[in-house]
């Protein structure tokens, strides 16, 4: 949620740990029966200083839900262990408290994917939020051709950049693209021809604002390598090549 968050554990609290409770902080204490002795210095640390208190408990009327400021009670129901007595249906119902609670304060304060990438960049969860624009190659990178170049010419441009494709424009704007499968289809009186005449017109594009992870949706549904990345205009700023994705660990 954005919301810096820590564990006290509430013995080591009793013996120091509680000035990482602060007035600037809510705290939210957990007990099935709401009398664990553990909370005890705790309970009083939040009453003294008026920190805001939250409990989770299955007992409302009990020491911590009377001296809580907002109850969040647990259901009533028994343990789910064979001897009743096991910490087992009240342990799920916490978490899943636990996961509402932290799904309402997303919504409530605007959570969202560019908010998460920015608190967890790493791993396949962070790779799964990385836009094209992240990876994309641009400007000299790009192999671009216009449409009046010779094949001779766009041959030279395609191998010199290395992408296995060549993106023809006119006027920035992207009219088509050559690849390895338009050079087979034109192979006869393929150096007389022009780049136009060779391209593939509306070729499949992405855009910079995309998905990293939707660009190689669209590249393995269509058994393509690369995609061309355009603006608004489809003007051309960029390429993103299926080894980009597998490098950012997006698979």
């Amino acid at each position: 949620t954005g919301t810096p968050a820590q564990y006290v554990h509430p013995g080591e609290a009793s013996h120091g740990d509680m000035g990482m409770i602060t007035s600037a902080d809510a705290v939210i204490l957990i007990s099935n029966s709401g009398e664990t002795r553990e909370l005890a210095d705790i309970i009083g640390h939040t009453r003294r200083f008026a920190i805001p208190m939250i409990a989770i408990t299955k007992k409302p009327d009990s020491t911590l839900g009377r001296q809580a400021d907002h109850v969040l009670p647990l259901p009533d129901a028994p343990e789910a262990c064979a001897i009743g007595m096991a910490p087992t249906t009240s342990t799920t119902c916490t978490l899943a408290l636990g996961d509402a609670l932290a799904v309402a304060l997303m919504r409530l304060r605007g959570f969202d994917r560019d908010s998460y990438l920015a608190y967890h960049p790493g791993g396949t969860l962070g790779a799964q939020l990385l836009l094209v624009s992240a990876v994309m190659h641009k400007g000299d990178e790009l192999p671009v051709v216009a449409e009046d170049t010779p094949m001779g010419e766009a041959l030279v441009e395609m191998t010199r950049k290395s992408f296995g494709v060549a993106a023809v424009v006119t006027g920035g704007r992207l009219v088509g693209i050559i690849t390895d499968g338009d050079l087979r289809r034109n192979m006869e009186g393929l150096m007389t021809r022009t780049a136009g005449e060779v391209a593939t017109r509306s070729p499949l594009v992405t855009a910079p604002d995309a998905l990293l992870v939707e660009a190689l949706g669209v590249m393995n549904a269509n058994k393509r390598t690369v995609l061309l990345v355009t603006d608004a205009e489809n003007h051309l700023v960029g390429l993103v090549h299926i080894h980009d994705a597998l490098r950012a660990g997006v698979a």
